[in-house]
């Protein structure tokens, strides 16, 4: 494959891209992923966070972040105005910022559950409804804006580990990717849905470290025989958001070495 047409599918050259919960995580596995094929990062996390801090490749150059607790719809929104400033045009939103607890049925907390919701489901929503206008000024024929939510297999499989608030929430954004793009698509915005397996993050490293022998009972579950890499999920970021994923919309992709669907 010529260096010519992996340019032409899967660069991100001149892009803006915002990254919610960009600074740690499956986040800054897809910042830096979104980086190195040419794109300019807004990360939006919850505690204040310096490019240089988040992962290589990113510097002031390429990457600035804004402090917000997308729980919260005031923040939300100063947020959005923030965006807006910065991305008058905006080419790809990642909603990645996510909670997650887990627990014995009997030990649900009504506010944890809340927050979680408002955090998993209610962010993504609003962030796109503030958001639309500069999302359209990015659409081109053949290029449209991309809303890519980060979902999860807790989503797909009725396995709930006890994490009922954060299963049923992601449950609901695989939805909410579906009815957006329902009604986006038709203006330049496609809307799709990654559904992450086990990746070595802070969350799940702590369920692992809170069930000991979990995580080699896992890895033996998945076919791939091991967990995801920054490069899985950040390859599959580029391919959706890039032009190779132009004519995708409504989508939810699992991407759990075969865990969910084998």
């Amino acid at each position: 494959m010529s260096n010519a047409l992996l340019e032409e599918l899967f660069s991100l050259n001149g892009k803006t891209a915002v990254v919610t919960g960009g600074a740690k995580g499956l986040g800054a596995m897809i910042s830096i992923a979104l980086a190195g094929a040419g794109a300019r990062i807004i990360v939006v996390s919850r505690t204040p966070a310096r490019p240089a801090d988040i992962g290589a490749g990113l510097s002031e150059a390429n990457c600035c972040c804004i402090t917000a607790d997308l729980s919260d719809i005031g923040d939300l929104r100063s947020a959005a105005a923030q965006i807006t400033e910065l991305a008058p045009k905006l080419d790809i939103l990642v909603n990645n910022a996510g909670a997650f607890s887990a627990g014995d049925i009997t030990s649900v907390d009504p506010q944890r559950w809340d927050s979680e919701m408002a955090l998993n489901v209610r962010a993504p929503f609003f962030l796109v409804q503030n958001l639309m206008p500069q999302l359209k000024a990015a659409a081109k024929d053949g290029d449209p804006a991309r809303v890519l939510n980060i979902g999860s297999i807790a989503a797909l499989w009725p396995k709930s580990s006890g994490a009922y608030a954060y299963g049923a929430s992601k449950a609901a954004l695989h939805q909410l990717t579906r009815t957006l793009a329902s009604d986006l698509t038709s203006s330049g915005i496609h809307v799709n849905a990654i559904a992450p397996g086990f990746f070595p993050t802070d969350m799940s490293a702590g369920l692992f470290d809170a069930n000991p022998g979990s995580k080699e009972a896992t890895i033996a579950m998945v076919p791939a025989r091991r967990l995801g890499a920054a490069s899985d999920i950040g390859g599959m970021a580029i391919a959706l958001c890039s032009r190779a994923g132009a004519y995708l919309s409504g989508a939810i992709v699992p991407l759990e070495g075969g865990l969910w669907s084998a």
